[in-house]
């Protein structure tokens, strides 16, 4: 009763007329920042900071908690629509979306995008809201072991997919971790994989600059390839049969975005990962427990609203060890922090007692924030779909344009912009020889959140490999990691066993 009591004093603050205002112009400030390419909600955090100073420190932070909201659902409308994740956290939204769309149902991968991000978001402040301190105290119990073994977790959910061709998939995780190591080592400080000595490969391969690269130019010159010069529009009707046959279909995915939705916020609340290793994660986990796995990457439903409630969660999920522990769980909830302390608000334990309005006034703004998302996002769909039906000749110097714009300005550095034409070229011909490009991209996203885990736990325990088997939450994560990584190996050998028995007889 205390946590409805205290649950319902925040809605007076978050309903106050300034702090609904704030909430409701958050959302769609954060809907266009997370569509542009190169954006993104940290950046948008970012610039909008200082314009928060204007309004009280709980209005402020109400607001900048919104545009993340709104960014999260953003980022899903230009990987659809275009191809061109709008930030790290849609990339895994493109593998199906952009399909999807394709294919003219653009209006099924939107409206799977916006609820399936609801449903993340609602799942997550429920849980936030339920269980914070008990959940802030499981982030603390993670430590290097436990987080590399949760990334192994995640590389074994795409080897041990069934229906892909296994070695193209090992090798294309290979090139992906190869491109993750590029810069200088974090213990010795040497440089290593600097291609060419240029002295843009002293530093890491940004990785929106590589998304957009083999997403974007590569997408761009695969369908132009494939249109060989014809006029492609993108045939999308809607009405009201279509919809309510969209809404069967995406209502029978649940236990996608189910999964996701838990998933995400778990992944979310560990301050090492954040929604893109969530978002990818949950890609890979829909995938190998779907019936038709094989759909996959082709326009399957349940490979949008997975990837899609996952960010959403972690996005809720990276805010709780922000409050409770004072340990940002994402880039975006580390500028929250410093905005916090700015304005004289001290994350940790104690603000649950010494700010309770503030605190349970931005729970309630969650929920808000959330629901002006959807509504927003739905309303927004027919525009969407208008800009579909442009010609391809039309949108292919403006996905072109865009994407030299988005990589240029996540890093600002012009080898970038010709690093990103050499990876969609790179990307292009990965899709034309029939590599899955997505385990890639996981390789890239997961690789520096693993190698550091990775040597800190063999420095802890000089050397002891053991040390992610005897410990009691790394050891089990670690066993089943295992048994999917060589599953795809047990079922070669059980079908060849069961095709000798025959014969033998």
């Amino acid at each position: 009763m205390e946590l409805i009591g205290l649950l319902s004093d925040g809605f007076l603050v978050a309903f106050e007329p300034l702090n609904l205002g704030l909430i409701v112009l958050g959302v769609v400030v954060g809907l266009f920042v997370g569509a542009m390419p190169g954006l993104g909600s940290v950046n948008g955090v970012a610039i909008l900071l200082p314009m928060t100073f204007l309004v009280p420190p709980a209005s402020a932070i109400m607001f900048l908690a919104a545009l993340y909201y709104g960014a999260m659902y953003g980022g899903a409308i230009s990987s659809i629509t275009l191809g061109i994740p709008g930030a790290s956290t849609a990339v895994a939204t493109t593998f199906d979306g952009r399909p999807l769309a394709m294919s003219g149902e653009a209006d099924k991968a939107l409206i799977a995008a916006a609820l399936a991000s609801f449903a993340g978001g609602t799942i997550s402040i429920v849980l936030f809201t339920l269980f914070a301190p008990p959940l802030a105290s499981v982030a603390l119990d993670f430590g290097d072991p436990e987080i590399f073994a949760l990334m192994i977790l995640a590389f074994a959910t795409f080897v041990g997919l069934s229906g892909d061709d296994i070695a193209k998939t090992v090798f294309s995780i290979c090139i992906g971790m190869v491109m993750s190591a590029i810069g200088f080592d974090i213990i010795s400080g040497e440089p290593r994989l600097v291609l060419f000595d240029l002295i843009g490969f002293q530093s890491k391969i940004n990785f929106l600059v590589l998304a957009i690269g083999i997403y974007g130019i590569g997408e761009m010159m695969w369908t132009i390839e494939v249109s060989r010069g014809e006029t492609m529009m993108s045939k999308v009707t809607v009405s009201v049969e279509r919809v309510m046959g969209n809404l069967k279909i995406i209502w029978g995915t649940w236990k996608a975005w189910f999964m996701g939705s838990v998933l995400g916020f778990f992944v979310g609340i560990l301050p090492a990962a954040g929604a893109t290793p969530g978002s990818l994660m949950a890609y890979g986990v829909a995938k190998m427990t779907s019936r038709e796995p094989h759909k996959f990457g082709k326009g399957a439903v349940e490979g949008v609203v997975a990837p899609e409630a996952a960010n959403n969660a972690a996005s809720t999920g990276s805010m709780l060890p922000m409050l409770t522990l004072g340990i940002p769980g994402s880039p975006t909830t580390a500028v929250l922090l410093g905005g916090m302390v700015i304005w004289g608000l001290q994350p940790g334990p104690r603000l649950f007692v010494t700010e309770t309005d503030f605190v349970w006034g931005l729970i309630a703004s969650l929920y808000a924030a959330n629901l002006f998302a959807v509504i927003i996002n739905i309303a927004f769909i027919p525009l969407f779909l208008w800009f579909l039906r442009t010609p391809f000749t039309i949108l292919a110097p403006l996905i072109f344009v865009l994407s030299m714009v988005g990589g240029f300005a996540s890093t600002e550095r012009m080898f970038d912009v010709w690093l990103m034409l050499i990876l969609g070229v790179g990307g292009y011909l990965m899709r034309k020889l029939d590599y899955p490009v997505a385990p890639a991209v996981l390789a890239i996203v997961l690789g520096p959140i693993a190698e550091p885990a990775l040597r800190q736990s063999l420095l802890i325990s000089s050397g002891d490999v053991m040390v992610f088997f005897n410990r009691p939450i790394s050891g089990p994560i670690m066993i089943i990691a295992l048994i999917l990584l060589f599953m795809p190996a047990f079922q070669v050998a059980w079908r060849r066993i069961r095709g000798k028995k025959p014969m033998a007889g």
